[in-house]
């Protein structure tokens, strides 16, 4: 039987991340059967029964994969110290996996980790996103050009799984014989994502409260959100808008700025010049500061008041406007 070890699984680059779980994932099959795989989040289940579980061997399986996702809510003296001693001597049988978007757990989490088993998925450079979504349609047998692509990665959330996901489905409705252009991009990723953390931000910028909590409905009724995901895409517009006050308080916004900082198509710079309308650099900061404390808060609560909560959360962002 082979040895159990631990990992560190770090940082907001989810599609790498996801492809080194999956390669994992083979590692362990072709050792014997494919492994028993437990997930639990950490803040809903307890250290104590999440070790308790791993103490116990596998029952149908040569290894076991236990992941703790959410790994950065792990805070407490007690509860670290009971973890970290499991991360001493681990059962033979099982791959323990720690977690989350941050870059950096508790120290004594850390430690209880080889370098060599650490590993840090930092989000993409531009270079490498642009890269990225050209090799995805090369291989689909599209020829899409620049203008195209800047569309795409204003539309979608910094990471190669949520880029994966939409490209997969824009390619249902685009034409191999015809270069792909923004406005396909604009027409049809629209059109496969009727709403999105992107549409509901236009909401918000617009200054639409009932749109808005329409939108935050039909997300959360839908199976392919989650209020990680709404959290996740609203903070990465929020950088956004913090990037566009930039340029408009330093009297540099251009075509040229608003490039660099993934603003190329018209519908994309209307949200912004609307959203900067309605908060400052402060205003955006508190929303900023709100999505990151509602999706550390929202999660041990449970599903039941989820609903609740975002609508709290919707109602503080439209809140955090200029005076």
């Amino acid at each position: 039987m082979a040895a159990g070890y631990c990992c560190l699984f770090l940082g907001p680059e989810l599609g790498q991340k996801q492809d080194a779980l999956n390669e994992l994932r083979k590692r362990l099959s072709r050792k014997g059967t494919c492994p028993e795989e437990t997930s639990f989040y950490a803040g809903e289940t307890g250290v104590s029964e999440m070790v308790d579980i791993l103490r116990n061997g596998a029952l149908f399986a040569d290894s076991r994969l236990f992941l703790i996702k959410n790994a950065e809510l792990i805070k407490k003296k007690e509860d670290v110290k009971i973890l970290v001693s499991y991360m001493s001597s681990p059962q033979d049988d099982t791959v323990l996996i720690l977690m989350s978007e941050n870059t950096s757990l508790d120290k004594g989490l850390e430690s209880g980790v080889s370098r060599e088993n650490r590993k840090l998925f930092y989000e993409l450079f531009e270079n490498q996103k642009t890269d990225w979504v050209a090799s995805f349609f090369r291989r689909k047998g599209f020829d899409i050009n620049a203008g195209a692509i800047a569309t795409i990665l204003e539309l979608v959330e910094n990471n190669t799984e949520a880029l994966g996901r939409e490209c997969s489905r824009l390619v249902f409705f685009l034409d191999k014989d015809k270069t792909v252009g923004p406005e396909d991009v604009e027409q049809w990723l629209s059109h496969t994502r009727a709403e999105s953390p992107f549409t509901l931000f236009a909401r918000i910028a617009a200054g639409d409260f009932p749109r808005a909590l329409e939108s935050l409905h039909t997300l959360l009724a839908s199976k392919e959100e989650d209020p990680r995901g709404i959290f996740s895409g609203l903070a990465w517009c929020f950088r956004k808008l913090r990037d566009y006050l930039f340029l408009a308080d330093s009297g540099r916004l251009s075509d040229f700025e608003l490039r660099n900082i993934g603003l190329s198509s018209p519908k994309a710079r209307d949200n912004y010049v609307k959203a900067a309308r309605r908060y400052d650099s402060a205003g955006t900061e508190t929303c900023l500061a709100l999505t990151a404390g509602y999706d550390t808060l929202i999660l041990p609560l449970g599903k039941a008041l989820e609903p609740v909560m975002m609508d709290l959360y919707l109602y503080k962002i439209f809140q955090a406007v200029k005076i």
